[in-house]
Order: C-alpha cells, then structure tokens, then sequence
C-alpha cells in the first residue's frame, strides 16, 4: 500500500467501545512526518469527557472478559499476532513515516512487536496458582490469580507497536481491560493496532484508544476514577514519578519502565570486533532513540584506541536520510526539541574538552536529522555521561582496572540495561552481579526478548515487561481459606 492511501485508510478518530469516534467537538491535531517537519495528517483530540468513555466502556466489558476462558483470550492474542505478521509491511511503513526510523528498524520491530501477542496467547493458558495442606493441619491453603480489573496504558513514541503490544498482550492475557493512550507524536500505529483487534474478534471495549495532544488532562481523571485499577507507564523518570505521586491517592497499582543511561563495558580480553559490533547494536538501534541504548561506552584503556577506530569506520556507513528511503541506515529524529537536546549535549562534551571524531553537527535543512556522532576523551563532568541522549551519539571514556569499570558502569542514578563485553566467563558473572541494572547483556548488543523480563531498578522504575513475569503484573493474588 502506498504512503497516502496507507494513512487515509486509518479512521483519524478515537478508538472506545470498539467503533471509531469523533473527539468531543470534533477537536484534532497534526501528526507530523520527523523527515519533512510537515503534518501527514489530524488525528482525533481526546479530551477528558472522551477519557471517561473509554473508561466506562472498559469498566462495562471487564466483568466478561475477565470471565471468557482462557483458551479464548489466548486464540484472540495468536489472531493477533497472525494479523500483525500478516500485515508487517504496512505497520512498518506507517512506523517510519510518523517516527522517522528506518524501514528496516520498523520492520524488526514489527517482529519484536508482534512476537508479545504470540508469548502472552501461551501464557494466557498458564495461569495457575496452588493448593496445599497447612502446616498447622487445621486446614488448606487454596491460591488463585484474578485479573487486576481496568488498565491504563501510557506508550512512548519510539517504539509505537512494541510499547503496546508489551502491555496489551499481558493484560487481555490476564483478562484485563484496557485503555491505552500512545503518545501525541506517534499516535497512528495503535489506532491500526484497534483496527487489527477488531477484525480477529476482540468484544467491544476491551481495548480503546486516546489519542490527545493534552495527556494530562486526559489520564489525570483516568487515575482518579475508582474503577481504574493499574496504571503501567513507559516514558521519562520526571513524568513517571509525577504518574506515581498522583495515583498515590488511591494506591493504584503501577508498574514504571523509565529512562536509562546504560553503560557498554568493555574488557581488556573481550573480541574487539565481536564488541564493536554489539556497540552498534546497543548504540544504534532505533536510532539511538531507546531507553536501552548504550549511553556511555567505557573501554579498557589497552583496546580503546583499536575499539574507537573500529567502532568510527562503523558509524561513518550509517547513511543518513528519510525512513522511507531503502538506503538509508539512520533516520531523523522524532521532533526539534530532541535534535536540540542532541546537539546541546555534544556542544557541552567538546566544550568541556571531549574530541569529535565523527559527526558532531546537524546538516540542518528539513526535518531533524542528527549524524552518528562518536566523542572521544570525554570529560567526567561531561552532561552526556550523566544524561539519556537518545540520540545516535556515542561518547567514549577509558578506564584501567576491572573495578574501575564496573564504578563507572555504576555511577548513574539509573539502572535499565548494562553491556559488558569479555571473553571470561567468571569475569562475566563477578561483573553483572556487581551492576546495578535490572538487565545485562553479556558479549550481547541486543537484550529485549519477549520471553524475558524487561524492567530496571533505581530511577529506571519497577515492574516487569515480558517473560512469564509480565503477566503476574496485571494479576491479582487471592487466598482462600478451607477447612
């Protein structure tokens, strides 16, 4: 399908009791193309009498749904995961065009994506819990899982399938509701996502769409309500505590995947080329527009001129251009502001003494397009070691003795993901217990995994995505007593 007829197949409405509707007062707002700067298209402007729609037509389906059987739920999720697969080519299209990444990142994330509905289906049919005799033998003791009730989504705009289908597929698993609210700059995959759900059968209201230019004044009434029963938020430390102080007032249950500033550590012993590569992967990915992108590369003195060298001839063939275009390996950033923050968070590290080996400077012109940029001899108090960049900006410092790496692995307030790279299996174990992350990629560039738990510790939040830990997010804990 082309561009035009692609968008102008996507009802530009709301998405609540599984029809498309208007916004109240018919309101819109642009969504802009990050290659051009100019609008594709308006899409609905939820506002909060929207919001309580949706929650309405949540809190009417839930009882039902909650009560569909479990092999039902997980047919619906395999549907899904089919219908996605089926139409990868068009998903990742309308990815690239509202966030700018390059169609062959769109096209893995579509797999990535996609591969949660196929994991959640199996464990939709896993639900268990468990009966026991007391130890006092003055009864049993009878444990089951019952669905959370009513969930909102808050999705991130890098990754506009994958951060839903993350949430999506644990809570219908778990026989939860849901009311998700994509981000404003990317708002269209989830709109085609409720499209995709509608034709495999999802029952009206199960699953509605908000999409807003205003996501406070639309998720603040959403918490509120007594009928909401979790919040599960990905996006910024700042606004994510802000989410956690507010649903405070009714102890909403809250599950947080927040920034990062993941370290990529590399040994004197590691494969030089194996870690260049995973450098790429870590560092690249989604344009450097992932909370788990490696945000500061600390290699051991020994290799760090043979790692820089490499890792430079590497980023220098990241050809930059439109998403759309087959060639082109990095594409724009999503807005100004960020191509703003990037440069600023360079300008800073040459400024304090960093040295530009690649990149360093945007072309300018239309759209927010940033080079791959490498910066070497960065100084300690340097911004872009202690801040996301989220950008395609590599900053490399040196370090000497294996506990030195491991200190600078662990001087942030953040703890996502961690990379290290050695060829010692003890080393490899002594050094991920030593970092403070809820994830470690071990000689790996590339951690997420649908099967395995996603989630950090520290200001990286709480809470767990994927793996058979996910679903017990949206499950709540029942003990029943027997004599």
């Amino acid at each position: 399908m082309d561009q035009r007829a692609l968008i102008d197949s996507i009802p530009a409405k709301l998405w609540i009791g599984g029809k498309a509707v208007d916004a109240e007062g018919g309101k819109t707002f642009p969504v802009n193309d990050p290659a051009t700067g100019k609008p594709l298209t308006e899409v609905a402007d939820a506002s909060p009498a929207d919001a309580m729609k949706a929650l309405d037509a949540a809190a009417a389906a839930q009882k039902g749904w909650a009560a569909t059987p479990a092999r039902e739920r997980s047919e619906i999720l395999r549907a899904a995961f089919e219908k996605v697969t089926e139409r990868a080519d068009d998903i990742a299209l309308l990815m690239t065009l509202e966030m700018g990444k390059a169609l062959a990142e769109s096209k893995a994330e579509v797999k990535y994506g996609a591969e949660f509905f196929r994991w959640f289906a199996e464990e939709a049919v896993r639900i268990g819990g468990r009966y026991t005799p007391a130890p006092a033998g003055n009864g049993r003791i009878l444990v089951t899982k019952a669905p959370v009730g009513p969930v909102l989504a808050i999705t991130p705009w890098n990754f506009p399938l994958a951060m839903g289908t993350r949430k999506i597929g644990p809570a219908l698993a778990a026989g939860c509701t849901i009311v998700v609210k994509p981000a404003r700059e990317t708002p269209l995959t989830m709109l085609l996502l409720a499209q995709i759900f509608d034709e495999v059968g999802l029952p009206e209201g199960v699953l509605s769409v908000l999409t807003t230019s205003k996501s406070g004044d639309v998720t603040g009434p959403l918490i509120e309500d007594p009928r909401m029963r979790k919040l599960t938020f990905t996006g910024s430390t700042g606004v994510g505590k802000s989410l956690v102080q507010k649903s405070a007032t009714r102890l909403l249950r809250t599950s947080m995947e927040l920034g990062g500033n993941a370290p990529f550590v590399v040994f004197d012993d590691a494969n030089i080329d194996d870690a260049v590569d995973g450098a790429m992967l870590a560092k690249m990915r989604n344009g450097g527009e992932a909370c788990t992108a490696a945000n500061r590369l600390h290699v051991h003195n020994s290799v760090r001129e043979e790692f820089t060298t490499k890792l430079v001839e590497k980023m220098a063939e990241m050809k930059l251009g439109p998403g759309v275009d087959p060639d082109t390996k990095l594409g724009p950033l999503i807005n100004a502001d960020q191509l703003e923050t990037v440069q600023e968070l360079v300008d800073d590290a040459v400024a304090k003494g960093a040295t530009v080996a690649l990149g360093g400077t945007a072309p300018g012109g239309d759209g927010y397009f940033y080079p791959a940029t490498v910066l070497t001899e960065v100084p300690a108090d340097a911004r872009i070691l202690k801040e996301e960049v989220f950008g395609p900006v590599a900053p490399i410092v040196g370090f000497d003795t294996e506990q030195e790496g491991i200190d600078a692995a662990n001087a942030t307030e953040y703890g996502l993901a961690s990379y290290i790279y050695t060829e010692s299996l003890d080393r490899a174990l002594r050094v991920a217990d030593a970092i403070d992350s809820g994830m470690v990629g071990v000689n790996r560039g590339v951690i997420s995994d649908a099967a395995a738990p996603f989630g950090g510790v520290k200001e990286s939040g709480f809470g767990r995505e994927g793996g058979s830990e996910g679903i017990e997010e949206y499950l709540d804990t029942k003990y029943i007593a027997l004599k």
